[in-house]
């Protein structure tokens, strides 16, 4: 039994607080063909399950809401009910696959199962065939999910044998076990939490960088969040149904603007975003003289290694944070919105934002988890009479080696972001071998021109690719 963090488990409380949010990940690989047979992808899947324990637990509530919820292992796990397979209509292209992939993400996963599904798809042209996977977010953040994709798929092309190891599920816990432990575990992490600030408090050299930091990043954090962005029809309510759309770059043009218009990865990336929602709000009809659209960046927390990938203990929670920035949507310009990004962004890396938020999420665990469930649902239930943001872009660095799947090799990759009231739109970057392609998600009756912003990002990126050369 393995008690949930309180970032996790405001993810769930949230998808509880209203019937239009789907609070789970998920990406789209297109492979080479043929599709693998779902009895031959079912057991190669089995076979690594061990290095991913979390894919055969399930998630047990404590009565009356006392504690966080804990993991616990799914005693009648059953790895094909995780494997689906479906085909596309003919002529199998792209919008097909887009609607599909709308179509199944709008769904919710079984809560009384381990939060994750992995559908083959089969019809696509040119003899390809796609994996759509969906974990929900109290699983893994952006970061960790990238490296269960390392896990699950091999950078071997040749086909192992399927040797799925043993495994004895750990006896469930009764509602009486549950509810005694989370009453030892609200005595006691009160406890352990105040005595390791007393311990703090005792070395107030050390104490004090950490300070500074988070109140200087609370500082700014308070300018985006109590501060209102402009309203934007970005925002508002939306429905239980997504639609989806995606834009592709390579990583050898972001590095060539890097290297000939200056910032990082990560500014042009955003710059051409904010290409992206000019070009969507224009063929609105809307006036973006002046206009920004404030986004949330999450930042991953994670330690790094010497190489500078993430580091993981074996755990694949959430360690995310975030920051906030306004994409200048007003200028018309691809190397003035790319000066605009990168000067705001590194104005926010010297005022630890992410510092500080990562405080605020740290500090949710001194709630008793019922305050902080209902914290969130008023959160959620408020936020459609806000408009502090517009969006989220989230960046995750994916392998940049080639991976396959039963002897397939994956060709590229789209990441899915979901979105929650009052953002209608959300953006995901997923880098891999070399290729960097965006996913956007959108409220399919209050955003269904998503394609229009994917199209608007793909032509941002030539612009600044023009001047680059």
């Amino acid at each position: 039994m393995d008690r949930m963090s309180p970032l996790d488990a405001s993810f769930l409380h949230i998808e509880d607080a209203d019937r239009t949010t789907a609070l789970h990940i998920g990406s789209v690989g297109i492979f080479e063909g043929p599709p693998p047979d779902r009895a031959e992808f079912a057991g190669m899947l089995e076979t690594h399950l061990s290095e991913v324990p979390r894919y055969r637990q399930r998630v047990d509530f404590v009565p009356f809401g006392i504690a966080r919820p804990v993991w616990v292992d799914d005693a009648d796990f059953n790895v094909g009910y995780h494997v689906r397979r479906t085909a596309l209509p003919r002529p199998g292209g792209s919008d097909e696959l887009r609607a599909l992939v709308g179509r199944l993400m709008s769904q919710r996963l079984d809560r009384t199962k381990p939060l994750w599904e992995i559908w083959l798809v089969e019809g696509l042209p040119d003899d390809q065939w796609a994996m759509l996977s969906k974990v929900h977010h109290c699983m893994v953040d952006g970061v960790s999910g990238a490296e269960i994709l390392s896990v699950l798929l091999q950078t071997n092309p040749e086909v192992e044998p399927f040797e799925a190891p043993d495994w004895t599920p750990e006896p469930s816990p009764s509602s009486t076990e549950l509810l005694i432990d989370g009453v030892r575990e609200l005595l006691t992490s009160q406890y352990e939490q105040i005595r390791a600030l007393g311990s703090l408090f005792r070395q107030p050299r050390r104490l004090a960088g950490p300070v500074v930091e988070i109140t200087s990043g609370l500082r700014s954090l308070t300018t985006h969040v109590v501060v209102p962005a402009e309203a934007l029809e970005l925002t508002g309510s939306i429905t239980p149904h997504r639609e989806f759309a995606w834009a592709e770059a390579t990583l050898d043009d972001i590095k060539a603007i890097r290297r000939k218009l200056g910032g990082t990865v990560n500014d042009v990336v955003l710059a051409a975003i904010t290409a992206g929602f000019r070009h969507l709000l224009l063929s609105r009809g809307d006036d973006v003289t002046g206009r920004v659209v404030r986004t949330m960046v999450p930042v991953s927390i994670r330690a790094t290694r010497t190489d500078g990938a993430a580091s993981h203990d074996g755990t694949f929670d959430n360690k995310v944070s975030a920051m906030f920035a306004d994409l200048p949507v007003g200028l018309d310009d691809a190397v003035a919105q790319l000066d605009a990004v990168r000067n705001q962004l590194a104005n926010l890396k010297e005022s630890k934002q992410a510092v500080a938020g990562e405080a605020l999420t740290s500090m949710a665990g001194f709630a008793p988890p019922a305050l902080l469930g209902l914290g969130t649902r008023v959160a959620i239930r408020m936020a459609p009479r806000s408009n502090n943001l517009h969006t989220v872009t989230t960046n995750v660095p994916g392998p940049q080696v080639p991976l396959y799947s039963c002897g397939r090799r994956m060709l590229r990759i789209y990441p899915y972001v979901p979105i929650a009231a009052p953002m209608r739109i959300g953006v995901a970057i997923f880098s891999y071998n070399g290729s960097v392609t965006f996913g956007v998600t959108g409220d399919l009756e209050q955003s269904p021109d998503v394609d229009v912003l994917a199209d608007g990002i793909s032509a941002g990126m030539a612009d600044l690719l023009s001047h680059a050369a």
